[in-house]
């Protein structure tokens, strides 16, 4: 269980953190840690990168309830599955609709001066490479990770992981597009209503690669199949 109290959460990785502390990733979020693929940074650390005063940071953690349910399941096949049905599913349908409003926006803002100009083209891209690293993952990877299959998983994580760093620097790009999702005052429904489920796609994806680098593929890491 992560150490919450003063220095000893301070020297602890975000990751560990988020990874034992039901509710941890939702304050990490609010204080804009990055905590997904940059798990292995100290608490400490990541506050000094966000100019935060990591006192603020435990002081939140500590208000959490150690023993609160666990935000997904702990056994390692019902993870797995809890990984595919909520997220890579979801993420499935997040996309064909972000899509689908990003082209009604910059269709009819395409002069506008903060319109957000090659979303749908960088949502596109985004939909394919995310697309091909869920299909790997459950025809191939998660197969073996629950012994269904025999196969080597040490490449194919670090792969993961890689991929994961990636998606991360493609939602910062999709960030800065969107001048990080400000909607403009005469913005229209349209465009409101893509800001927001960028948001949510955003934060499910976030917690998606997290569930992924610091629950379940360090079981697999140690080779410790939990």
């Amino acid at each position: 269980m992560a150490d919450t109290s003063g220095f000893a959460a301070a020297r602890q990785s975000v990751g560990e953190i988020a990874a034992d502390l039901p509710g941890a990733s939702a304050v990490f979020r609010s204080f804009g840690i990055e905590f997904c693929c940059q798990g292995h940074v100290t608490l400490q650390d990541a506050a000094d990168h966000r100019g935060l005063d990591p006192r603020a940071v435990e002081a939140a953690l500590g208000a959490l309830d150690p023993d609160a349910a666990p935000e997904a399941p702990r056994q390692t096949a019902a993870l797995i599955d809890h990984i595919r049905t909520r997220y890579h599913d979801v993420h499935r349908r997040q996309l064909s609709g972000l899509i689908a409003l990003s082209e009604t926006v910059e269709t009819a803002h395409l002069h506008h001066p903060r319109a957000p100009l090659g979303l749908t083209q960088a949502l596109n891209h985004f939909r394919g490479e995310l697309e091909t690293l869920m299909d790997e993952q459950e025809t191939m990877l998660f197969p073996a990770l629950t012994g269904a299959v025999t196969a080597p998983t040490g490449l194919a994580i670090r792969n993961m992981r890689h991929n994961h760093g990636q998606y991360a620097a493609i939602m910062d790009r999709i960030d800065r597009m969107t001048d990080n999702g400000t909607v403009p005052a005469d913005a229209c429904a349209s465009w409101r209503a893509l800001y927001a489920d960028l948001a949510r796609f955003r934060a499910d994806l976030i917690e998606h690669l997290h569930l992924e680098n610091n629950v379940l593929f360090p079981r697999f890491d140690t080779a410790s199949h939990a």
